[in-house]
């Protein structure tokens, strides 16, 4: 045994990292059969910026149960993987370097960023190869500064099982799912309205939408009927849309508007006649209750044009510029070409904003506009990531089959555990409303391209019927480089020759397949079968509509299963005033001044703390809690090792019962922790360790120094050692540095390869717990006497009275001399009452 002198939290992580590093103590043993092993779906985060303390705190949930399920014997598939491809990384490389990918330019073999020609700090425009080379030499940073704060956090990751959604491997495995999937007929290409974010310039799923409230104003106009017997007037906040109106709705059981249906109007300032149709879904007491069908506005408008077969005028380009006229061409009919021309040449090339402002002066100049716009309130759409509302455009994507799968979809998710359960609704929720398949192309540079060229016939154009798709044994591929087979790569892009399919994969379409791509899928079957399906995703909740559920559904298309049997859902972390941390609030907490200051067993106190499902603030005041009970194990650890006695048989009643007391609370930890419950679990184990640490050593300390003999000694020695070897494996989850440091100081091994605590180990040496709780009861009762009194803990107590029950005084007779030396009383008087109190007479003071 070689206990400190002076034991210190300071420097632990880099002692102990180094040392678990060197002995491989969190390695995964792929020899072990499946029901030995505890996989999990490690959440890869996002590399393009900075980790947050959020992330320390759901990372530590997760490395709790992981420690955990190694102490209890499994060996844990615990790897980490990096979310490095998608729109959020270009961002960040386009900000970052002051660039912008042109995908029509060559690659330029001899790129030197720092020769780059910048005009007037304009973006500079690279080839798509040095636009994702720069890409991954900054996410590269990235991760390396992020395993390093993992590291420091004491994650109990394997570092030999890594990944990037990037590399090969993903490429591969994201590529291998489509190709089968396609070659199934459960993906396919379609032209198609899409959700579209104008300056990301991409298409989107509806899982990356969002509703947010924006000001906007409702415009009264008037649509003159096309045989000059009247008018009609409808409400809009999209009055720019007018030169894109193909109909006008009403519902057909709204009494006002049915005489009009099957008529026609014709759209002010453009002169185009259009039909007045009927649709369940118009609103009777929306504005009017009559409203434009418009190419497109919205996705209601989407479901009109679809369902009454409309034709398509669209003015809003993939910019959310307003394209130039067509007026009298085919599909562009009006009874004035040449006016209809010039009211759009108004608004052409502006963007959807200000062709608004700019369409209603034209409104109210031509008598058109009733009254004066009415200010609301609305909500938009909107990508979570983006800043401008979504518009609906037309453009050829990739889709996967969903809606088909609803009810297949819904099953699973009632197969999964979900941590907390309520989290099971918010999944059934998300299918229950889905309203289309999953659009999984993107039109970006840095993702997993789709494993597709399409000839191109004599004049140049491509043909989408007819796919040319690698075949599996040739992925990964890259269709703006590598050759379809049959042909050479000078007949890229040239008629009679090929051209490489320009999209990338939604990133999500890759990060659905974390199981398959940590786990070996293909590449090693060997690993795969050990690992999948899974034990835990853990991840945070508003990813449950994206993450989650992709993962669920490739899963059940791919294999026939769940990905994993449980799902660990984290809240959020809040600022102080519990408001949500943005970087543009100027309120997100970065974790390493805080893991440097306190110490990492600190901030993961704090973090494991915090309950499944649950929004938690950030309290720096509970880190400093957690490091004080990290001296304090560390104090106490000393003070119980460095007794000189020898340990004895334990036989005291105090001692056996105090055993008792943390053989419950062992068994309730470990269901806890079994239940995902981690904040219980620590809220246990702690509260018995204060109670520990502040009344039993207290109550047996004289006895451990010898004051009533060699064997009452031993007794209170025995169990104070084997509370602590109990109490240290019990806190070793969640904090791993210093349970480690003293569980060195008189053991061998790690700590975190040592046997969970079984209550049973107690049970030998345990009594009923009720001696122990009115012992300390008794003693707290005296101290709080002297207290009040402001007399030292010292000061002798002439007659303490306690008044109890029968059974509970019986009790405290029993382990009286324990209570007598720790709280310095002559003699006690027991009095049997129904409601307890202590009444005790302090010796004068000197």
């Amino acid at each position: 045994m070689s206990v400190p002198e002076k034991p210190s939290i300071e420097g632990l992580e880099a002692k102990w990292d180094e040392w678990w590093e060197a002995a491989g103590t969190y390695r995964f043993d792929r020899t072990r059969p499946r029901e030995d092993v505890f996989a999990i779906d490690t959440p890869p985060p996002t590399a393009s910026g900075s980790l947050h303390i959020g992330h320390v705190l759901s990372y530590t949930h997760t490395d709790v149960i992981a420690r955990f399920q190694r102490m209890q014997g499994k060996t844990v598939f615990y790897p980490m993987g990096w979310d490095d491809n998608g729109l959020a990384t270009e961002r960040r490389v386009q900000n970052y370097f002051g660039v912008r990918c042109d995908p029509t330019l060559p690659s330029d073999p001899n790129f030197d960023l720092d020769a780059l020609d910048r005009p007037d700090g304009d973006l500079v425009a690279v080839s798509r190869p040095n636009f994702i080379e720069l890409c991954e030499r900054l996410t590269a940073e990235d991760e390396k500064a992020f395993e390093a704060l993992f590291r420091l956090s004491g994650l109990s990751v394997d570092w030999n099982y890594t990944y990037t959604t990037i590399d090969e491997r993903s490429r591969m495995a994201s590529q291998r799912s489509f190709v089968r999937l396609l070659q199934r007929g459960l993906a396919y290409q379609s032209e198609a309205p899409t959700m579209w974010d104008v300056d990301y310039q991409t298409a989107l799923a509806q899982a990356e939408i969002e509703d947010r409230e924006i000001e906007g104003a409702y415009h009264r106009i008037r649509f003159d009927l096309a045989d000059g017997q009247g008018s009609v007037e409808i409400e809009t906040s999209r009055p720019e849309l007018i030169p894109a109106c193909v109909a006008l709705v009403a519902n057909p059981k709204d009494e006002r508007y049915r005489g009009l249906v099957g008529s026609n109007a014709v759209t002010p300032l453009f002169g185009a006649q259009i039909p007045i149709v009927a649709h369940d879904l118009a609103e009777p007491d929306k504005g009017t209750g009559i409203a434009m069908i418009c190419t497109f506005g919205d996705i209601t408008d989407v479901t009109w044009w679809r369902e009454l077969k409309l034709p398509t005028r669209v003015v809003v380009q993939r910019d959310g510029t307003i394209a130039p006229p067509r007026w009298g061409e085919a599909g562009w009919e009006t009874a004035n070409p040449g006016e209809a021309v010039r009211a759009q040449a108004e608004i052409e090339g502006l963007t959807t904003k200000k062709a608004r402002t700019r369409i209603v002066g034209m409104l109210a100049e031509s008598g058109h506009l009733i009254g004066e716009p009415k200010p609301v309130r609305h909500a938009v759409k909107f990508y979570e990531r983006g800043e401008r509302p979504l518009e609906v455009v037309s453009s050829r994507q990739w889709f996967v089959k969903t809606l088909d799968f609803r009810q297949e979809l819904l099953e699973r998710g009632r197969q999964l555990r979900w941590h907390p359960a309520y989290m099971g609704a918010r999944y059934a929720s998300w299918v229950e409303g889905l309203n289309g398949d999953w659009a999984v192309s993107r039109q970006r540079f840095f993702g997993v391209p789709f494993p597709v060229w399409y000839r191109l016939d004599e004049d140049g154009n491509p043909d989408h019927e007819h796919l040319l798709v690698a075949d599996e044994a040739r992925l990964p591929v890259d269709p703006s480089s590598d050759v379809p087979n049959g042909f050479t790569q000078d007949q890229r892009g040239k008629p009679g020759g090929f051209v490489g399919d320009p999209d990338v994969m939604d990133t999500w379409a890759t990060s659905s397949l974390t199981p398959q791509i940590a786990g070996g899928w293909i590449k090693d079957d060997d690993l795969f079968v050990r690992v999948f399906p899974m034990d835990l995703r853990p991840q945070a909740h508003e990813i449950i509509r994206t993450w989650l559920f992709y993962t669920v559904l490739k899963s059940h298309l791919e294999h026939g299963v769940l990905p994993w049997t449980d799902a660990a859902i984290s809240g959020f972390v809040l600022d102080p005033d519990r408001k949500k941390m943005s970087k543009s609030k100027g309120n997100v907490v970065t974790p390493a001044e805080h893991l440097d200051q306190h110490g990492a067993d600190a901030v993961r106190y704090w973090s494991a703390s915090a309950r499944l499902g649950i929004d938690a603030a950030f309290d720096e005041q509970q880190i400093r809690v957690g490091r004080r009970l990290a001296i304090k194990i560390l104090n106490a650890s000393r003070f119980v090792l460095t007794l000189e006695r020898n340990e004895g048989v334990i036989t005291e009643g105090v001692d056996r019962s105090v055993l008792g007391q943390l053989a419950g609370v062992t068994e309730l930890a470990t269901s806890a922790l079994a239940d995902y419950e981690h904040a219980r679990a620590i809220d246990l184990i702690e509260r018995f360790f204060w109670g520990f640490t502040d009344d039993y050593l207290e109550l047996v300390k004289g006895r451990a120094y010898g004051s009533f003999g060699s064997d009452a000694a031993g007794s209170a020695i025995g169990a104070l050692r084997l509370a602590l070897s109990v109490l240290l494996r019990l806190f070793a989850p969640f904090l791993p540095y210093v349970t480690e440091e003293v569980w060195s100081w008189w053991r061998e091994g790690s700590i975190h390869r040592a046997g969970w605590p079984d209550p049973k180990e107690l049970e030998a040496a345990s009594a009923d717990p009720a001696e122990y709780e009115v012992a300390a009861w008794v003693l707290g009762e005296i101290r709080k006497a002297k207290a009040l009194a402001k007399r030292s803990l010292r000061t002798e107590v002439l007659r303490a009275d306690v008044r109890d029950t029968k059974e509970r005084l019986k009790l405290l007779q029993s382990v009286e001399r324990d209570v007598r030396e720790a709280g310095s009383v002559t003699a006690f008087e027991y009095v049997e009452a129904d409601e307890p109190s202590v009444e005790v007479d302090l010796a004068p003071p000197d």
